[in-house]
C-alpha cells in the first residue's frame, strides 16, 4: 500500500493537522463509523471537548488496531463539532493522534450529535 500526501500551493494550505489530499494505491479500505466521546462502558468521557476528543481518538485507534492498522493508515477523516469555537482545542488533541503525516480532513459544525456529544469523528483508513 502506498499512501502519498498531495500538496499544492495553488490551493489554500491546511490550517490544522491534515493534508490537502491523500493518494492511495494498492490498498484495502476500512470505513470507520463516527466515534463520539463514549467509552466501551457506555459512559461519556467528560463534559469538556478535550476529554471527549481524547476518547474519540482512543476509540478510533481501538477500531484501527482491531483491523490491524494504526493512525498512519488514516486517509480521510471528518470532524463534526457542536461548536466550531472548539476547533483549536480539538485540533490539538487530534494532532497528537495523527502525528506528522495527517490524513485529508473536513471539519463541520453541526446542531446536535448523538448522546449530546461535543465532537464526533469518522474515518477512512487504507492498508
Amino acid at each position: 500500500m502506498e499512501r502519498k500526501p498531495i500538496r499544492t500551493e495553488s490551493a489554500p494550505a491546511p490550517i490544522g493537522p491534515y493534508n490537502q489530499a491523500i493518494e492511495v494505491s494498492g490498498a484495502r479500505m476500512l470505513f470507520i463509523s463516527g466515534q463520539i466521546g463514549m467509552g466501551a462502558d457506555g459512559a461519556m468521557a467528560g463534559d469538556t471537548v478535550e476529554a471527549q476528543a481524547r476518547q474519540v481518538c482512543a476509540n478510533l485507534l481501538a477500531v484501527l488496531e482491531a483491523a490491524g492498522m494504526t493512525a498512519r493508515n488514516l486517509a480521510r477523516t471528518t470532524i463534526y463539532l457542536k461548536d466550531l469555537n472548539d476547533f483549536d482545542a480539538v485540533n490539538r488533541v487530534y494532532g497528537e493522534m495523527v502525528g506528522d503525516e495527517p490524513p485529508a480532513r473536513s471539519t463541520i459544525q453541526v446542531s446536535r450529535l448523538p448522546k449530546d456529544a461535543l465532537v464526533e469523528i469518522d474515518a477512512i483508513a487504507v492498508g
